[in-house]
This record gives structure tokens, C-alpha cells and sequence, in this order.
């Protein structure tokens, strides 16, 4: 089941607040998630597979570790795996919902308090649940309309660092950023942080697209959690993120000193996003995927392309994603009358989704802004050919010069027609798309480079010399 990142969350904040319930309502929705939290288990702590001789001993932290969730819990499992094949030691310090880890990758886990969960978001805990000060902390920021889960998570993972400093050689915290984290750098930990882009960016979207003075307000609110974000990041000594783009932001958004950032591109787990024998192509077939239903991924424009689109040809989209009912993406299926072609699909395996990718004749990356985007290199690990557009880091993934894909301008339904119906009039042109995406991705965005580069960016904090020059996209 789909699982919520930032993003998502604020919009389910907006909507399930503007659903009036009467009081009987929400005193059985609150038993029931009182019941439901009594039978959830916290996972068992796994130990790491121990540390080569002269590799690192990480501590990698990660606030939700879901892959589900979003990008954050797919770096998390794929970079773990490499790193441990590659002699690292690697345990992962992850909140709710739980991350998929690979054999050898330790695993302790920091319960909270899920306030986001399905199927009970933004819920009301029983007092039986609340343990600490951040646990109560966390709970006051949801009822004053914030996202506390980075500040919670960096107190509770705090305390349970606090005694082990003989057991890692480093933190790698993945974009969690919350003050607790930077008080254990302060202490002495060496401390290597990914940002994957800066969330102002979403914040900024957001607030575009907020059509009142009441939902304006409430976005601020929402994105409170970056005042604390952009203090630490300052204070930090080595930052990576995963695009030249994403390097460029984060300084002219966050203040971060370009001397302290370097680039190390993400993966894609090149062996399961593949071309598959057995799976044939689909005529018409388009597919788009997205982890949230927000502005930011533009799958509103990329409707309306479809319903112009259906005009001159058969088609159909299929949406690896779920949409909210009665969300924008919905509402939009249904104002379009898109209902019969646009089908949606959550929850698979990654073998397949590899293999719906392979049903398509053209993947669709519509996004406003990416700090990279793993949807694109799955595409063109399976020899897809892309249509992307320019937000952000997507001409850097893709290739500027259109190597694996056609770029057009976010926001540009028209833009998205007349690539779209050049891809699919163009048997060749997909064809040589396809096998340059997958080549690229062979040559730049596998986990193994990932890893290597995050190794790379180890050594230079433990022996304090200056980061790892970016890795080159071209």
C-alpha cells in the first residue's frame, strides 16, 4: 500500500481537515485507531554484517524508510545494500512506516508516534502511546498545523546514539536534518548529510497553487520544519545532493557554501528495470508514476494533454500512484472524462513495475521540479523513451540534448501533445531513445556508483579533506 512523503501529507492535511465530522464520528474513528495501534509491532533490531578491514562503520538514518514513501526510502534500501557490498558496515535507524532492507544491512528501529498513516492520518494517539518529550512535541506541531516528524525523530535517534559513538564511524543522515542530529555533530560525530533538494522548492509550489488566504497560511504552517532544516544545513560540513541542479538550489535557497556540497547521482537497480523478452509493447500505451499527489509532479497538465490527445488516437495512461479521491488528480479524470483510459496501479513489486514499464510505448516524466527523478531512470533502465520536462534537474537525468528523451517547459499541456504524438508516430525514434536511455543508465545511474561515491565522501570527512569533486552527468 502507497505510503505518504511530505508532500502528500500536506495535501491530506488540507483535505481530511476540510471533512466535517460530527462528534460521534470522531470519537469511533479515534477508539478505532486506539484498537489499531494496540496490534502493531515494532519490527526486531537486526545487527550489521560487520565492517571490512579499513571500510566504515555507518550509522544511516532515515526519519520514514518505507520505499513506499518516496525516493528517500528507495535511496535507503538500494545505497545500504551497495554499501555493505562493498565492506561497509551499514545499520539504518528508521522511523515509521518501516523500511525493505537487504541481507547484511543492520537495522535499528525508532518508534513514534505514525501520526500520517494509513488508514488513519493525522490521528489522535491514546496517552498509553506518548513515551517522551518529542513524542508530546510531535503531537503539539500536528495540532498547530506544523510537520514535527524531522525533530521528533532527531531527539528519539538522539538517545538511542547517544551511547554507541564506539560502534560507528560516521552518521549518514538522509535529509532529516533536525536538531538532535546536528547536537550528536556537535558532540564529535562525524556527520555526512544527503539532500536530495531543497524543500523549499516544494514550499514555494505549493504556495502557487494555493487558491485562498486560508490554504496560503496553512501551507506556511505546514512547512515550519524548514526554519529548523535550513539552520542546520548552514552549520554542516559536507552536504550531497543528486544533481547539479539540486547543488545549485540548496545554496541560493539555503545559504549552503558551494565548497561544502558535492553531486552523487542516485540509482536504479539496473538488473530488475531492464527490458523484459516476454513482455510485448502495448499500442497507445503511455505510464506515468508518481509517489504524491501534489502540483509539483503536474499531472494535471499531463491530463489535459490526454484529453487532447484521445481526440486523434486510441490511448491509455497507466498511473503508478493513488490518487486521493476527491483530489485534484481525480477531479481532473473526471471534469477531462478520462475515467475509461486512465488506469491507476499501487503497491507492485519492482520486477513489476519494470514490466509495466515495458508495456509502454512512452514514459512521461511531467513534474514542475525534480532534484533528480527516479521515475525517469527507471524508464530508461528498461530502454523506454521519455517525455520530461525541463523542471529542475530532469535535462541533467535525461541529457540536454535529449540523448534518452524529448524535454518540454512544465505547465505545457500543448508541449506535452506534440511530443507525446512525435514518440508514438516515430517507431524508430523510440526504438533509438529507448536503447540510448538504458546505455546512460549503465554509464552513469547505477547503485554502485552511488555507493562508491558516498564512500568516497566518507573518507574525506573522517580524515577531513575536502569533498569529492562532483560526479559529471555529461
Amino acid at each position: 500500500m502507497p505510503l505518504r512523503g511530505i508532500g502528500e501529507n500536506e495535501r491530506s492535511r488540507r483535505e481530511s481537515w476540510t471533512v466535517p465530522q460530527t462528534i460521534r464520528q470522531t470519537i469511533a474513528s479515534t477508539r478505532e485507531s486506539w484498537a489499531r495501534s494496540k496490534t502493531l509491532e515494532i519490527p526486531a533490531r537486526v545487527a550489521a554484517r560487520p565492517a571490512e578491514a579499513g571500510k566504515t562503520r555507518v550509522a544511516f538514518l532515515v526519519y520514514r524508510g518505507n520505499p513506499q514513501c518516496g525516493g528517500q526510502g528507495v535511496y535507503t534500501r538500494h545505497l545500504t545494500r551497495e554499501l555493505v557490498r562493498l565492506g561497509h558496515s551499514v545499520e539504518v535507524f528508521s522511523g515509521p512506516p518501516w523500511p525493505v532492507l537487504d541481507e547484511g544491512v543492520g537495522f535499528t528501529p525508532v518508534p513514534g508516534l505514525d501520526l500520517y498513516r494509513d488508514p488513519d492520518p493525522f490521528r489522535w494517539p491514546s496517552p498509553r502511546e506518548f513515551h517522551s518529550l518529542a513524542d508530546l512535541g510531535e503531537f503539539l506541531i500536528m495540532l498547530s498545523g506544523g510537520f514535527g516528524e524531522p525533530w521528533a525523530f532527531a531527539r528519539r535517534v538522539r538517545a538511542l546514539l547517544g551511547p554507541r559513538r564506539g560502534d560507528f564511524d560516521i552518521i549518514h543522515d538522509n535529509q532529516c536534518l533536525g536538531t538532535g542530529v546536528y547536537s550528536l555533530h556537535r558532540r564529535g560525530w562525524p556527520l555526512l548529510e544527503t539532500l536530495h533538494h531543497p524543500i523549499t522548492v516544494d514550499r514555494a509550489i505549493a504556495l502557487d497553487h494555493a487558491t485562498s488566504w486560508a490554504q496560503r497560511y496553512s501551507t506556511r504552517r505546514w512547512y515550519g520544519f524548514l526554519r529548523m532544516q535550513v539552520r542546520v544545513v548552514r552549520r554542516l560540513g559536507a552536504v550531497v545532493t543528486v544533481s547539479h541542479n539540486s547543488k545549485a538550489d540548496i545554496h541560493a535557497q539555503m545559504g549552503v557554501p558551494l565548497e561544502r556540497l558535492t553531486v552523487v547521482p542516485v540509482g536504479v537497480d539496473h538488473e530488475v528495470f531492464k527490458p523484459y523478452p516476454d513482455v510485448a509493447k502495448r499500442p497507445g500505451r503511455l505510464m506515468v508514476t508518481t509517489s504524491s499527489d501534489v502540483p509539483m509532479k503536474g499531472l494535471v497538465p499531463l491530463l489535459e494533454a490526454l484529453a487532447k490527445l484521445r481526440t486523434e488516437r486510441d490511448i491509455d495512461l497507466v498511473v503508478i500512484g493513488r490518487p486521493k479521491p476527491e483530489g485534484r488528480v481525480a477531479r481532473s479524470i473526471e471534469r477531462l472524462g478520462l475515467g475509461d483510459i486512465v488506469t491507476t496501479v499501487s503497491g507492485v513489486s519492482d520486477e513489476d513495475l519494470a514490466r509495466l514499464y515495458g508495456e509502454a510505448q512512452v514514459a512521461i516524466v511531467p513534474s514542475l521540479y525534480e532534484g533528480f527523478s527516479l521515475p525517469a531512470i527507471e524508464a530508461m533502465s528498461c530502454a523506454v523513451p521519455v517525455v520530461a520536462t525541463t523542471g529542475g534537474a530532469l535535462p541533467e537525468v535525461v541529457g540536454t540534448g535529449g540523448e534518452a528523451g524529448l524535454l518540454v517547459e512544465p505547465n505545457d499541456p500543448d508541449a506535452l501533445v506534440a511530443a507525446i504524438r512525435t514518440l508514438l508516430d516515430d517507431a524508430p525514434l523510440r526504438a533509438r531513445l529507448g536503447a540510448a536511455g538504458r546505455e546512460r543508465v549503465m554509464r552513469r545511474f547505477t547503485w554502485e556508483v552511488t555507493a562508491r561515491g558516498s564512500a568516497a565522501c566518507y573518507d574525506a570527512v573522517l580524515h577531513g579533506t575536502a569533498l569529492p569533486e562532483s560526479v559529471d552527468f555529461t
